[in-house]
This record gives structure tokens, sequence and C-alpha cells, in this order.
């Protein structure tokens, strides 16, 4: 590895320059070791430490990564799409399809979220790559992670995913049908 990193195990990495510039090195990096991790995730965490008052982290994640549904109070996250696509999906709190944000490059290259909903990622490429930006410090105790959803390590996760990824497909046709109904007819 020539980045200028600490890597903290095989999953985080933490740029050690004071002036952070990436390039295709780190992109190449998150997503290998996204690849070979036993979680399927990498991440290069710009911010120095958990307490820092803005996190910043290029991080990469397999498709078959399972990303608990969770929400955070007084926190507020963005993505920015560096390679990949994903379906950023907003959860009612019983579980139900709220919204689905279509991370690719034809669709939303960029998401912010700054109310406590909860939302999880499925990953529809081999792997994702994303900036995230969000508000420290970080502390883990503060996730809420849902009630209606597996733990992460457990077996049932991968039902929950494609289940999810059904209702997710559903959604997707259902607002097609809304947006054709609400088309004027002189404007089909």
């Amino acid at each position: 590895m020539d980045l200028p990193l600490k890597k903290v195990n095989d999953e985080i990495f933490i740029a050690s320059d004071e002036i952070v510039c990436l390039d295709s090195r780190a992109v190449r990096l998150v997503r290998e070791c996204a690849i070979k991790n036993s979680r399927g995730r990498a991440r290069i965490c710009m911010h120095k430490k958990s307490t820092d008052t803005l996190h910043e982290m290029l991080i990469g994640m397999k498709a078959d990564s399972y990303i608990r549904p969770h929400r955070h109070k007084d926190k507020i996250e963005s993505f920015h799409l560096v390679e990949g696509a994903a379906d950023i999906v907003i959860l009612k709190d019983n579980g139900e399809v709220l919204n689905v944000i279509e991370l690719s490059c034809d669709k939303h290259f960029y998401y912010r979220l700054d109310t406590p909903q909860y939302h999880t990622l499925l990953i529809n490429s081999p792997v994702l790559v994303i900036h995230e930006v969000t508000n420290g410090p970080f502390d883990p105790a503060e996730s809420d992670f849902a009630s209606f959803s597996p733990l992460e390590a457990d077996h049932m996760a991968i039902e929950y995913i494609a289940k999810l990824r059904l209702s997710v497909q559903m959604w997707k046709q259902e607002s097609v049908k809304v947006a054709n109904r609400n088309l004027k007819p002189n404007m089909l």
C-alpha cells in the first residue's frame, strides 16, 4: 500500500496526511479490500478520530453486504457515488418501503438524509464505492437498528435482503404506474 494510510484492520484505514487527497488508488484499495473482507466492506476515513465533528469516508461494499436498517437521531448523512449502483431504501417504522433512491451513473449520484428515518442500502453492482459524509462524533450506541430487521450476523439476513429486494421492485413498479397516471393525456 503506497497511500499515506494507517491500517486499523482489514476493513478500516485512516488517512494520515494533514491535507487528504485521494486518487484512483484509494478507490481500488476500498474495492479490493471489500472483496477480500469477510464483511464485504472497507473504508478510508478522512477524519482522524471518532470524536471529530465531521466524518468523511470513502467506502467500498460488495453486493451481498447487509447494511441493517437503522436511523440516527440528530445526524445528517450524505452519499456521493464514486462507482457502482445501489438502491437507498427509506423504510417506514413497520418496515414497509417508503421511498427508494436509485444511486447510479445514469440516475442519482448524490443523496442526503437529514431526518431520523430507517434506511438501508441494496447494492446492485459487484462493488459499490461511495463518499459518505456525516456529522460526528461517532457513537455506535446512538444507531437505532430497526426491530423489524435481523441482526447483521443472523442467518435470516439473506432472506430479509431477498424479500426487501422484491418489495423495492414492487415499489418501483407502482411508482412508474402512478407517474404514468399523473401524466396529462396530451403529454402521452
